[in-house]
């Protein structure tokens, strides 16, 4: 794909992107697609697919207490949860107010680890990592923010996003809508979002600007992006992932040129 070309140009030493199609095969790809990337808080993905299979195992329910008092698996999920961004500190009621939190991420792997008498790390290599062949993926830390993985693994993610076979239909069209519609709050590298969507763990695209985003993303695309200069996205409008993976901290650098690559892939792709 010659859109693709146009990481050339971008302020990093080492990057690896894909395109992955409806059908989940690679349409395109640059970089090395096996070197390992920190993927910062897409892993927030990898950990919000396991928690839904845990829910669709009878684990734990999206509605069963989890968090500060009056906060459900749904509301940590949808960062509604008024915990704060890295401590375990209530900066809200649930369902007020979009507070992204890292906390509400550590809360949930929590809840699915004792649930399911596993730990978090080993049930998302069981859940997800192992039946999608995500061979060289692991995490080793936080579940909001530690995973490492491959370019070519996360197509694999990717495919199994445009085509679910984990979790129902049901299940993957809720946590890809809006849960808890008009709740404002910062979009983190963004700013202040009215309001900002999100899904059950993923970002939901909507209206907001400015955005990661292209500009023809359909306001339907969910994903997520890494402080580490990482993101995924996912347009169900046209049918396709996006996949970028970097060795450079996010930035203005990186606001200026994914909303770019991702406008001419979508071009490319229509």
């Amino acid at each position: 794909m010659d859109s693709l070309s146009l990481v050339k140009t971008w302020p990093v030493d080492n990057v690896a992107v894909a395109v992955v199609g409806r059908d989940g095969q690679v349409l395109g790809s640059r970089g090395d697609q096996k070197q390992l990337f920190p993927l910062a808080s897409v892993t927030k993905l990898l950990t919000s697919y396991a928690v839904l299979i845990a829910v669709e195992e009878g684990a734990v329910e999206l509605d069963e207490q989890a968090g500060p008092a009056g906060s459900t698996i749904r509301h940590l999920l949808a960062h509604a949860s008024g915990l704060a961004m890295s401590e375990d500190k209530i900066q809200a009621q649930p369902g007020t107010k979009r507070i992204y939190s890292n906390m509400g991420f550590e809360t949930l792997a929590e809840a699915v680890q004792q649930a399911s008498g596993i730990p978090f790390n080993a049930y998302l290599a069981e859940a997800v990592f192992a039946p999608l062949g995500m061979d060289d993926t692991t995490l080793k830390g936080s579940p909001a923010h530690a995973g490492v993985s491959t370019c070519a693994d996360l197509s694999k993610f990717a495919a199994e996003l445009l085509k679910p076979s984990l979790i129902s239909d049901e299940t993957f069209q809720e946590a890809t809508t809006v849960v808890f519609p008009g709740l404002n709050g910062v979009l983190p590298g963004f700013g202040h979002q009215k309001p900002n969507d999100w899904g059950l763990g993923f970002s939901i695209r909507d209206h907001k600007s400015p955005h990661w985003t292209g500009k023809r993303n359909s306001p339907e695309t969910f994903g997520h992006f890494g402080q580490s200069g990482t993101f995924l996205w996912v347009d169900p409008k046209a049918g396709i992932s996006a996949i970028a993976l970097t060795d450079r901290a996010f930035g203005e650098w990186a606001a200026e040129v994914w909303p770019v690559l991702s406008d001419a892939i979508l071009d490319e792709t229509s």
